[in-house]
């Protein structure tokens, strides 16, 4: 039943993506880019995750006296999903914690992105991690909350 959830969660996050680069799943949100990683941050701590940073690119640009349109990212995580993935090749470490980032495109569609788990493992040659899969599919269902009506 769990494989099933995960995948119609994976479906409906497949169905609102839209591959940026490699390895990136992006999700068109209805949101604006700071409701957006609002209600993304609020889901992240609902499921007692930690959230390590929230970092504003565009107020980082704007200081600096560019201009950025909004661009946010959240650095959360917690050792009960990264170790078990670092246990597989410790160099995921790199990639760990989780970051997801908020963004608004130049049509003003904004997305909510984050590193597919499944590339990561792959990526440090432990495509058989069977965590890397498991941590996805949270992923996605935390998409999927914080994007919901």
């Amino acid at each position: 039943m769990k494989t099933i959830k995960y995948a119609v969660a994976l479906l409906l996050v497949m169905a609102f993506a839209q591959a940026q680069a490699a390895g990136l799943i992006s999700v068109k949100s209805p949101y604006s880019a700071e409701e957006t990683m609002n209600k993304f941050e609020d889901v992240v701590k609902g499921k007692g995750l930690n959230v390590f940073a929230r970092i504003d690119h565009a107020a980082g640009a704007e200081k600096a006296g560019m201009a950025l349109r909004p661009t946010e990212l959240l650095i959360f995580g917690n050792a009960q999903g990264g170790t078990p993935f670092m246990k597989c090749a410790q160099t995921v470490g790199i990639d760990l914690p989780l970051k997801a980032l908020v963004w608004e495109d130049e049509s003003g569609q904004v997305w909510l992105g984050y590193n597919d788990p499944t590339y990561l493992a792959k990526r440090h040659e432990v495509p058989e991690c069977a965590v890397a899969e498991k941590l996805g599919g949270a992923l996605a269902s935390f998409v999927k909350a914080a994007l919901a009506p």
